[in-house]
C-alpha cells in the first residue's frame, strides 16, 4: 500500500499556523548539523521552511516529501534554489553514500516506520556524514500527553508505549493531530532505532528554558 501525503489540502494552512514553532528549532539545526559546504538531504521537508537555514549554513539542499501540496509551497518559498523531489522517505530515489549530510526536522511522528526512514537516511550518507533530529519531546509531547503553557508541567494520560497511529488520543487537544493523526514513537524506541540504523549518536540537545521541553534534537554520525 502506497503511503499517504496527509498534509495534501493542509499545506498552506500549516505554513500559516506552524510556522514560528517549527523555526524556532532553526538555532539548535545549525548547532547540531554545522557549516559544508557538501550535499544536505531535508527528509520530509514539507515546505521548505528550513531551507534558508540549511542554504545559508553552506550546504547544497535537496527536499524530499511526499505531498505536492507541501512541494508547492517549498518551490514558491525558494524558487530554484533547492532541488525537490516527491518521493516516499522510506524508499529515497537516490544512491547509496550519495549526501554529506541529512536533516530530519519534525517527521517521525508524521512516519509509519520511521526506523526504516532511518536506514535509509544512513543508506544515503557517506561514511562519516552527519545526521540531524529534530522533533517532539516523546515524553512530553503527544498522544498520552497534554502540553498546558510554557509555566505548567505537561498533563499525562496512560498510553507512552502505544505506538499504534491514532487521531484520537486524549493528549492530542484539538488542533493538526486530530485532523491527520500522529504514530508516537517512545524515547527508547527513538534510540534505538538510530543506533539499529547504523549510525552513531554524538549528542542529545532538549533546548528551551522550560522544566519540560517540548524539542528533542540529536546529532549522529554514519
Amino acid at each position: 500500500m502506497a503511503p499517504a501525503a496527509r498534509y495534501d489540502g493542509l499545506a498552506e494552512w500549516y505554513d500559516e499556523n506552524l510556522r514560528e514553532f517549527t523555526l524556532a528549532s532553526s538555532g539548535v539545526l545549525e548547532q547540531l548539523l554545522g557549516p559544508g559546504p557538501g550535499r544536505c538531504l531535508d527528509l520530509g521537508c514539507g515546505g521548505g521552511l528550513h531551507f534558508e537555514t540549511l542554504l545559508g549554513l553552506g550546504w547544497r539542499v535537496t527536499g524530499v516529501d511526499l505531498s505536492v501540496d507541501q512541494l508547492g509551497v517549498a518551490r514558491s518559498r525558494v524558487g530554484d534554489g533547492v532541488e525537490l523531489v516527491r518521493a516516499d522517505a522510506a524508499d529515497l530515489p537516490f544512491d547509496g553514500a550519495s549526501f554529506d549530510a541529512v536533516a530530519s526536522i519534525f517527521v517521525h511522528t508524521d512516519a509509519e516506520d520511521y526506523a526504516c526512514i532511518l536506514r535509509e537516511a544512513a543508506r544515503v550518507l557517506r561514511p562519516g556524514g552527519r545526521f540531524v533530529h529534530l522533533g517532539l519531546h516523546p515524553c512530553f509531547v503527544g498522544p498520552f500527553s497534554r502540553y498546558q503553557g510554557p509555566d505548567e508541567p505537561p498533563l499525562l494520560f496512560p498510553g507512552y508505549r502505544d505506538t499504534a497511529w491514532t487521531r484520537d488520543a486524549p493528549g492530542l487537544g484539538e488542533g493538526l493531530r486530530r485532523r491527520i493523526g500522529t504514530r508516537h514513537v517512545p524515547l527508547g524506541h527513538l534510540l534505538n532505532d538510530v543506533a539499529g540504523a547504523g549510525l552513531t549518536l554524538e549528542r542529545f540537545e532538549e533546548p528551551g528554558e522550560t522544566d519540560y521541553p517540548r524539542i528533542l534534537a540529536l546529532a549522529a554520525r554514519r
